[in-house]
């Protein structure tokens, strides 16, 4: 069995070098569909907790955006790992962490206790959203700077670069942005020459689109596919409940062929309370762990949705009744894995892409990797560009204005439209909300053969002198006058960012403004025509 057991010398010494020489903690590597220690060969189990207070995990959604980097809390993690200990963890999830602050004590505090962290990229206010998808310069700097914060810690196992983000048939078309946050976040580590991290994704039990996200995030190039999988799961409620009837024999089922390795990122129905646990042995038994690297528990703390194991106030801490039921199944839980000299991966294909179709809306067309570089010469090439200052709830109208019905052309938005079911993407759509607007803004102008009227926008925008440098010039070629060509150019480097102070606790920025969705299928001329008309009649105000 490859967990830790802090009460146990021996089994903490095949396991866990990490809790011996904690400035040379063994990293998990990954190998075929199973994870092992670098050094030693020994198949790595998670034996994992979710770990983060109000996160919205357990397929939760919250308007909130402030959050608390628990790795980030000193106090926090010296109060708390001792309890993770003692249910044998060596794994935590955290679902948003500050980029900004220091994670060194609680990360040492980590490897001493033998604890591997699995981290989302995203923050409650910065991450792919189903309901208006996106993969822009907000979010590329937002990963990017997660990546590199967490990098030099060597009980880092990876990151997933969405949670859940599909929920249904209904939002698929969110997949492709989704897939080109994992290909550029594994272009990015290794770009960086950091040490080798999964980027994966974590999906819920959905019955009517598991199928599909399955296939999808695993098909096609390497470069582009997961690195692990996480499957968020609560399916086996109550004791009532057996490997058949909840549905776990099916699932090992359908990942027997997986050629990354999966794992329960969630898991732990709390109906009917207090939980029991049944299902954690299972887990870690024949019956699963040669499909499956083990599972994360949901959740360490106590919360209104009442999956929590401890109760925090302040500096103490209480086990629950979930908590000691968690105890007895977690120390009857045993895996016996293999070592990777001897293993040879036999699932070495990937899975087919699914079939798009009504029940699949999602394209194997990808976005373009963000380009904080194209977009800034984007802007400096224009003739009439956004004012910095215009008000967020301002860019959808403006958007509507200019390129929506009744007065506006699609057209002017080509370069910033973005369709993850046709898999269509301007050159310009990873662009911030304000630069795509600029872009949209001067195609309008250039249609109105630049009269002073046609830059104003009700006071939103203003006229300017294109100040375009060699190096601009080779991008803005690539990416076409329209922009609707493509950009080979990839970013050197993460943006700026700002998450708060060097303390535990983030209020989330302004999340990444998109420009509304138009059919681009449809000039309609007419529309233009009334809408030059209005130009000329000075009536270009919202």
């Amino acid at each position: 069995m490859v967990a830790v057991k802090l009460a146990s010398a021996a089994i903490a010494a095949v396991s866990f070098l990490a809790s011996t020489v904690v400035a040379d903690v063994d990293p998990i590597v990954t190998k075929g569909s199973k994870f092992f220690y670098k050094t030693n060969g020994t198949e790595f189990y998670i034996k994992g907790v979710a770990y983060q207070q109000n996160a919205g995990g357990n397929g939760s959604s919250t308007t909130n955006t402030d959050f608390t980097d628990p790795l980030a809390d000193s106090a926090g993690c010296k109060r708390d790992i001792p309890l993770l200990s003692a249910l044998q963890t060596n794994t935590i999830r955290v679902y948003a962490l500050d980029p900004t602050a220091n994670h060194d004590d609680c990360m040492t505090q980590l490897q001493d206790a033998g604890i591997y962290v699995i981290a989302d990229l995203g923050s409650p206010a910065t991450s792919i959203n189903r309901d208006d998808p996106a993969w822009d310069d907000v979010l590329y700097t937002r990963f990017t700077s997660v990546v590199d914060t967490m990098s030099k810690y060597n009980n880092m196992i990876g990151f997933f670069a969405g949670n859940e983000v599909v929920n249904n048939a209904t939002n698929a078309n969110a997949m492709p942005f989704v897939k080109a946050a994992v290909r550029d976040m594994k272009a990015y580590i290794k770009q960086k020459n950091y040490r080798p991290m999964g980027v994966g994704y974590a999906a819920d039990d959905d019955a009517t689109i598991r199928d599909q996200v399955r296939g999808y995030v695993n098909c096609g190039q390497s470069d582009t596919s997961v690195d692990f999988f996480g499957y968020n799961i609560y399916s086996w409620c109550g004791s009532d409940s057996t490997f058949e009837t909840s549905g776990y024999s099916d699932r090992t089922k359908e990942f027997s062929t997986y050629n990354v390795p999966a794992f329960f990122a969630e898991y732990g129905c709390n109906q009917p309370a207090p939980r029991q646990f049944d299902d954690t042995p299972v887990i870690y038994s024949d019956n699963m762990t040669g499909v499956w690297s083990g599972a994360i528990v949901y959740e360490y703390f106590e919360a209104e949705n009442d999956f929590g194991l401890a109760s925090v106030n302040g500096d103490s801490v209480s086990k629950l009744a979930d908590y000691t039921q968690f105890s007895k199944q977690i120390a009857s839980a045993t895996a016996t894995g293999v070592n990777s000299a001897s293993y040879t991966p036999t699932n070495t294909a990937a899975q087919d892409c699914p079939a798009a179709g009504a029940t699949w809306a999602a394209s194997t067309n990808l976005p373009p990797t963000p380009n904080e570089q194209l977009c800034s010469c984007m802007v400096s090439s224009l003739n009439c560009v956004a004012n910095s200052d215009v008000a967020d709830d301002a860019i959808g109208d403006l958007f509507g204005f200019i390129c929506g019905a009744p007065n506006g052309n699609p057209s002017y938005c080509t370069g910033v439209a973005k369709n993850g079911t046709s898999g269509v993407y301007g050159a310009y759509s990873m662009c911030n909300a304000t630069e795509q607007l600029s872009f949209a803004m001067n195609s309008f102008y250039q249609a109105s053969s630049n009269k002073a009227q046609a830059c104003d926008f009700g006071g939103n925008a203003t006229s300017t002198s294109p100040n375009v440098n060699s190096q601009c010039s080779g991008l803005l070629n690539q990416a076409g006058a329209q922009g609707t060509g493509t950009v080979t150019s990839v970013p050197t480097g993460t943006g700026s960012i700002g998450a708060g102070s060097a303390g535990s606790s983030s209020s989330g920025a302004a999340s990444s403004l998109t420009i509304p969705p138009f059919d681009f299928g449809i000039l309609g001329m007419g529309i233009y025509a009334t809408a030059v008309a209005m130009i000329g009649a000075g009536m270009i105000l919202l």
